[in-house]
C-alpha cells in the first residue's frame, strides 16, 4: 500500500488544502500494484469533495496525531511509503515524500505565532532531510530549499486552477477584489492605503479568514471606510461569483511559493495586478500588471491604470486565458504519480 496523509481534509480549505484536494482527485486508485490508502485523524472532515474512502483513527489531533499516532499506524502496516501534502509530516519516519510549499516561516517569522514559526524552523528542515524526496510548487521555492536546507532531491509539481472557476459572463461591477488569508504577508495594509489615495467610486473587497497560525494582524484603521469590505471566509460558489463581478483583481503579496488566486481570477475573466516578487513572475509571465508591493504609490498607480484603461484590462483578460492553459491538475497529478512510482 501507499498511504496518503489526509489530515488536510480536517482543515479549512485555503491554498495548501486546495492543492492537495485537487491533485488527489486525479490520482489513480493504484500506482503499480500498490493501493492508495487515505488516512486522517478522528476529526470532522471540513472538506468532503474527494470521492474516496478515508480511514480515520486515533485519539489525538493535529500535529500530535501526525507525529505520534500516524507513525504507529504506519509501523503496524509494514512501514509503507507515506505522501504528505501539508504540515510537518512525521519527522522521524523516513519512507516518505514530503511537500514543502514555501519558506515563509523563515523570511517572515513575525507573521506567525511563536510556537508555529519555531516548530517549522526546527522541524521542516529535519523532516525534509529525512524524506526520500521533497516536492514543491515552483522553481523559485526549489532553489530556496536547496540554498537554505541543502536538500537536493527536489521535484516541482505546479498547482493549477479548478475547472469550476470560469467566466459566467456576469455584468462587471466597480469592484477591486483581493483573495487570500488575512496574513500580513499578503500586504493588505498597503493595498488599503493605496486604495484610499485614489479618487474612485470602486469598492475594495477582501475575501479570506484569519488563520490561527498567524500572529496578530492589525489592519489599517482606515479599513473602517464603508467602501472597504471584508467578507471573511466564503464558499467556492460565492467566490466564483465575486471573481465574475470584479473588474480588477489585486494580489500584492510580499511572498508566495506559487500564488493560486490570480489563476482563479484569470479563469473567471478578471484582469490581475500581481506582485513582482518571489515565485509570481515565474507563474504569471506577461499575463498580469506587476506592482512593487512595498510601494504604496506604485500599487496606487497600477490600480489607477486599470481603472482608467479598459483596453489594458481587456488585454490582460486575453493574456490571462492563455496563461491558465499552462497549468492543469491532471498533468500535475500524472507527474506526482510518476514520482511516487519511482519510489516504490
Amino acid at each position: 500500500m501507499i498511504v496518503i496523509n489526509a489530515r488536510f481534509l480536517t482543515q479549512k480549505t485555503t491554498g495548501v488544502q486546495r492543492y492537495a484536494i485537487e491533485i488527489c482527485k486525479f490520482l489513480p486508485k493504484k500506482i503499480g500494484d500498490k493501493e492508495l490508502i487515505f488516512v486522517a485523524p478522528n476529526q470532522e472532515l471540513m472538506n468532503k469533495e474527494l470521492p474516496i474512502k478515508i480511514i480515520q483513527f486515533g485519539k489525538l489531533k493535529g500535529n500530535l496525531w501526525e507525529q505520534i499516532e500516524l507513525p504507529i499506524f504506519l509501523k503496524r502496516k509494514g512501514n509503507p511509503l507515506l505522501i504528505n501534502f501539508s504540515g510537518i509530516a512525521p519527522v522521524f519516519y523516513q519512507n516518505k515524500i514530503t511537500y514543502i510549499y514555501d519558506l515563509s516561516f523563515k523570511y517572515y517569522p513575525e507573521t506567525f505565532s511563536y510556537l508555529f514559526q519555531r516548530a517549522y524552523n526546527t522541524l521542516i528542515p529535519l523532516s525534509g532531510k529525512n524524506s526520500r524526496k521533497v516536492i514543491t510548487i515552483s522553481n523559485y521555492v526549489k532553489k530556496d530549499i536547496e540554498n537554505h536546507f541543502n536538500i537536493k532531491d527536489i521535484e516541482v509539481v505546479y498547482a493549477a486552477q479548478n475547472n469550476h472557476f470560469q467566466n459566467l459572463n456576469l455584468q462587471r461591477e466597480k469592484i477591486i477584489l483581493a483573495v487570500s488569508s488575512l496574513d500580513p504577508r499578503k500586504n493588505f495594509n498597503r493595498v488599503i492605503q493605496a486604495y484610499l489615495s485614489l479618487n474612485t467610486d470602486y469598492k475594495l473587497v477582501f475575501v479570506g479568514a484569519k488563520s490561527k497560525s498567524f500572529s496578530d494582524l492589525n489592519l489599517n484603521e482606515n479599513a473602517k471606510n464603508n467602501n472597504i469590505i471584508f467578507t471573511g471566509y466564503i464558499n467556492d460558489q460565492e467566490l466564483i461569483e465575486l471573481y465574475n463581478k470584479a473588474s480588477i483583481f489585486i494580489y500584492a503579496s510580499l511572498f508566495e511559493g506559487f500564488g493560486m488566486p490570480p489563476l482563479e481570477a484569470q479563469a473567471c475573466g478578471c484582469p490581475c495586478i500581481v506582485s513582482d516578487k518571489t515565485s509570481l513572475p515565474e507563474v504569471y509571465l506577461d499575463s498580469v500588471e506587476y506592482c512593487e508591493p512595498k510601494s504604496i504609490e506604485n500599487i496606487k498607480n497600477k490600480l489607477e491604470l486599470l481603472i482608467e484603461n479598459p483596453n489594458r484590462r481587456e488585454d490582460l483578460v486575453r493574456k490571462g486565458y492563455k496563461n491558465i492553459k499552462r497549468f492543469n491538475w491532471e498533468l500535475s497529478s500524472n507527474k506526482l504519480a510518476s514520482i511516487i512510482a519511482s519510489q516504490t
